[in-house]
């Protein structure tokens, strides 16, 4: 079987802890940022789609 997480999440704190998780879908995904909201430094937070094309993050829809 295939790795069933769709979402890698990567973020630094606000006091400068590391967070690092993987979320299966887009509702768990908003659920742990609504969980992590007030301790993540929005500017380092880097969430990347694992089923999208990687020529496709370049392009701005």
């Amino acid at each position: 079987m295939g790795n069933s997480c769709r979402y890698v999440v990567s973020a630094t704190g606000k006091n400068g802890e590391t967070y690092y998780t993987q979320c299966k879908d887009k509702e768990e995904l908003k659920e742990w940022l609504a969980e992590h909201e007030d301790k993540l430094n929005k500017k380092e937070l880097k969430v990347k789609d694992k089923k999208r094309h990687p020529l496709l993050s370049w392009l701005k829809f």
